[in-house]
């Protein structure tokens, strides 16, 4: 309500100064009915918890939060949030469940993997989803050279895309026949960089590696090592040659470009068309203590998704994210790829519009097919050790995918004016059987043991 007050009180002081000022009356009506509309519109719910401190990584996805703190959305609807830079993902997971954080951009798996008994368990929950799209996978400037000879040519001479692990089976070999052990990064076991990255290569019949209960490491038969690194650290640690290539948000693939160590070859659009990616996490214990709050939270971070997909909005988004308390990029290397452009090979930058999606295609909505994916690629690796029957997949999801909290919070914007009644999906929490694969093998959320007993490599369940 402060906030109301606020703006309440602002609009009388800017009324009082456009009457005083002289002028058409007209004008000065119309500017001031303008302002207090503006104002209005957000009808602000009975906050238990105004005060809010969330975290995040620095990766354009946390764009959402960003711009509900920027554009004051946050503040619209009574809340006062700090937003937080975390130093890596076990942070953000840790001082969630601690309640250090309120809530976090987080990694579409970790809840899940709380949820599944995977790694640390807890009770976390989403009713927002940040984003579709946005990952890479880059490799160094000598597996690309090795890798291009592999790679079809089109008639302009630059590689078709998407690029199949295909074009990098013969280098694994060749750095095994001289001894080497081909390694790669990804951000956490539980990212959606390391699925992404394991569904690449397994497509090309490159084993990834298994886990189990003892080997937490999921190197078990692996042709290519996985290791975790911070997003941040990417670049270095491929410069090093710590790591061939890597798995990762933006703008760690574009900043491998402009430093000119390393080559993006595909993207995760090319892997699994329009896929989850980041989360907003918090605790089932805030949700139930502060059930106004949730729903508020989760009002400013759909408009802030809707502002970033609205034409002509980008470019000032990408002026946010450089800023140092967020992503602290620079503005072109964000740009690269936040404009709607994507750069592969230096000099070879194409059009991708939807390389990051924060609102089209239902975006912010938690769909349980979209978590249902996560639970089957911890089975199909190991990380789920034994088999579950199908129901538990659908069960599980339920607890940690809130699309209540979401509808409440998209019909109160529908009132309000922000967001047409339309955007609200007709869905019963599953979309529809996709092929939209880099392999092309059917997805279907209601069948997660078919879908799971699909594949050549990883665990089958009968």
């Amino acid at each position: 309500m402060k906030s109301v007050l606020k703006k309440s009180a602002w609009v009388l002081s800017v009324s009082l100064l456009l009457f005083s000022c002289g002028g058409k009356d007209s004008k000065k009506k119309a500017v001031t009915e303008d302002i207090a509309a503006n104002v209005s519109k957000t009808k602000t719910l009975d906050i238990e918890k105004p005060q809010l401190t969330f975290g995040f990584i620095k990766l354009t996805d946390m764009a959402p939060l960003a711009i509900a703190k920027e554009k004051g959305f946050f503040e619209d609807e009574g809340l006062f949030v700090s937003v937080e830079a975390q130093s890596n993902w076990k942070n953000v997971l840790d001082r969630v469940i601690d309640g250090q954080l309120d809530g976090s951009h987080m990694l579409a798996g970790q809840p899940i993997a709380a949820g599944a008994g995977f790694g640390r368990q807890a009770e976390l929950v989403t009713a927002f989803s940040m984003d579709l799209n946005g990952n890479g996978i880059t490799v160094s400037n000598d597996v690309w050279s090795k890798m291009k000879a592999n790679v079809p040519m089109g008639e302009d001479g630059r590689p078709v895309h998407p690029i199949k692990a295909d074009a990098l089976k013969p280098v694994i070999a060749d750095y095994k026949n001289n001894g080497k052990a081909f390694k790669m990064g990804m951000v956490f076991p539980v990212s959606t960089h390391n699925y992404e990255i394991r569904y690449w290569l397994a497509a090309a019949g490159i084993h990834p590696g298994m886990y189990t209960a003892e080997n937490v490491q999921g190197q078990i038969d692996a042709e290519v090592l996985l290791s975790v690194t911070p997003p941040p650290q990417m670049p270095a640690t491929l410069e090093a040659g710590t790591i061939y290539g890597y798995c990762v948000g933006e703008p760690w693939n574009q900043q491998a470009v402009f430093k000119g160590i390393g080559v993006p070859v595909v993207t995760n659009y090319d892997i699994w068309k329009n896929n989850p990616e980041k989360v907003f996490v918090m605790t089932k214990k805030f949700v139930e203590e502060n059930p106004n709050t949730a729903i508020a939270v989760t009002k400013a971070l759909i408009r802030a998704g809707k502002w970033l997909d609205e034409p002509g909005n980008r470019a000032e988004a990408v002026k946010i994210l450089s800023m140092p308390q967020y992503v602290g990029a620079d503005e072109v290397v964000l740009a690269n790829s936040m404009t709607g452009t994507f750069e592969f090979e230096k000099g070879d930058k194409r059009e991708m519009p939807d390389f990051n999606v924060f609102y089209k295609y239902n975006a912010t909505y938690p769909f349980y097919s979209d978590g249902i994916w996560f639970l089957t690629q911890m089975r199909r690796w190991g990380q789920i050790p034994e088999a579950k029957p199908a129901d538990w997949y659908a069960e599980t999801i339920k607890d940690i995918y809130r699309p209540d909290i979401w509808k409440k919070a998209a019909s109160l914007l529908v009132e309000e004016g922000y967001i047409p009644a339309s955007d609200i999906p007709q869905t019963d929490g599953y979309k529809p059987a996709t092929t939209d694969f880099i392999d092309g093998t059917s997805y279907d959320a209601k069948d997660p043991i078919g879908y799971i007993n699909s594949f050549k490599i990883g665990n089958k369940d009968k």
